[in-house]
């Protein structure tokens, strides 16, 4: 193998609330191993409420799938066991997972509570093969953690990410850009990362079925039917994927908030809502440390599970959640696809000190006025007045609570929840 190749590790636990409640139910001297039995991690059994999180392997031969309604997983399997998800000590396994793979190289992108990559060239002189460390690491990860892992390794990201997909539990797989005609082209198209069902009810439509079929696929039919999201699962479908695993400490890279919704929202006031509730959380978190961020970005996990994000930098920096609202709110509509939202997320980076000099450009002026915002009508204060009443709501909640002031829109929509 080339020294100069670049590879890349996609390490994903096996279903890993499950796993992580398996190990904590054990430890407390439970007799059974939740994950051989039919069972799920959600829901409420004597209300038949919630979705499933998570589920065993013997609960998907049921056909139970993640992210079903609960009561439909009790029809298939009456005798289904379910446990309530435990997110607190979920984050301190994701933690103690991370600490591990750091302690074989720091060049960790972690993605998600349960999954990362990791750029293999630091300790490529260490091991024979790359996938002989993947190996190492995966038994590593089972004998000191309790949990398993699959690892998936490419020459790119996507196809690291599609590969540790592949047959689980407790796999290493590989998937080489050589290596997708024979290995990733005759499945079917939905198996591809990024292909939600909204896309993949339209690649069906054009008499797409696989992701071969999907790649030799003329472009600009494609994005004729999926805008700029055909041209995405084009490449991923041929295996070009330009990104590389970033190294960035969490810390280092800015400060956001998501959210997992309580129910799959389609309704756009109602997902506006929840932005706003997040990018104002996100300005208080940013004044609170002195910063402005330049980058923005917003993140959405549709409910099928699949993920996508899109981010804008400014040019004069800000820590408002109003202007933070309304460049999330432009991002959103230009990337989400109408299908109903599990999740949403508002993040920030490219950080600078609050008092850092900054320049007003025309086109950071001109930027956001589009269509939206003229036909909305929303008329904005000026950022010298929003700076003052953000200083003066920050000074109540500090001294008061948080919750003792907001929006009227929000406080509403609290008072709607709880009757």
């Amino acid at each position: 193998m080339n020294e100069k190749e670049q590879i890349i590790f996609h390490i994903d636990v096996n279903s890993a609330y499950l796993s992580w409640t398996a190990v904590k139910m054990m430890q407390e001297g439970y007799g059974r191993d939740i994950r051989q039995i039919p069972c799920i991690v959600g829901g409420d059994r004597k209300s038949r409420h919630g979705i499933v999180l998570a589920k065993s392997i013997p609960a998907k031969k049921y056909g139970i799938v993640t992210g079903e309604p609960v009561v439909n997983a009790l029809r298939k399997c009456p005798h289904l066991e379910m446990v309530p998800p435990e997110h607190h000590y979920y984050e301190k396994m994701s933690h103690e997972l991370m600490e591990l793979l750091r302690s074989y190289t720091p060049d960790i992108e972690q993605v998600s509570i349960d999954e990362c990559y990791m750029d293999y060239s630091g300790i490529r002189k260490l091991f024979d093969t790359p996938e002989a460390a993947a190996a190492a690491i995966k038994n590593k990860v089972k004998e000191q953690l309790g949990f398993t892992v699959n690892i998936g390794i490419s020459d790119v990201k996507v196809l690291a990410k599609m590969a540790s997909d592949f047959e689980k539990p407790d796999k290493v797989h590989t998937l080489y850009r050589r290596e997708i005609q024979k290995k990733m082209w005759g499945l079917p198209v939905s198996e591809l990362f990024m292909a939600g069902k909204s896309s993949v009810d339209t690649l069906h439509k054009l008499g797409i079925f696989t992701i071969g079929q999907l790649a030799k696929s003329p472009l600009n039919v494609l994005e004729s039917h999926l805008k700029s999201h055909g041209k995405i699962l084009w490449q991923y479908a041929n295996g070009i994927d330009d990104s590389l695993v970033n190294t960035v400490k969490e810390e280092s890279k800015g400060v956001g908030n998501s959210t997992t919704l309580s129910r799959d929202v389609d309704d756009i006031d109602e997902i506006f809502k929840v932005l706003l509730r997040l990018s104002e959380k996100v300005g208080g978190r940013l004044r609170s440390g002195k910063q402005k961020a330049k980058t923005i970005a917003v993140e959405i996990k549709y409910n099928d599970f699949t993920k996508c994000s899109r981010q804008t930098t400014v040019e004069r920096a800000t820590d408002s959640g109003t202007e933070i609202y309304d460049i999330v709110r432009v991002l959103f509509q230009e990337l989400w696809n109408k299908t109903p939202v599990r999740l949403l997320g508002v993040r920030t980076a490219n950080l600078v000190e609050e008092g850092e000099p900054e320049q007003l450009s025309i086109m950071d002026i001109d930027r956001w006025k589009n269509e939206d915002y003229q036909s909305s009508k929303i008329q904005r204060p000026s950022r010298e007045k929003m700076k003052k009443l953000d200083e003066a709501l920050d000074a109540i909640k500090h001294k008061y609570g948080k919750d003792v002031v907001g929006r009227a829109s929000l406080m509403e929509r609290k008072k709607e929840n709880q009757e």
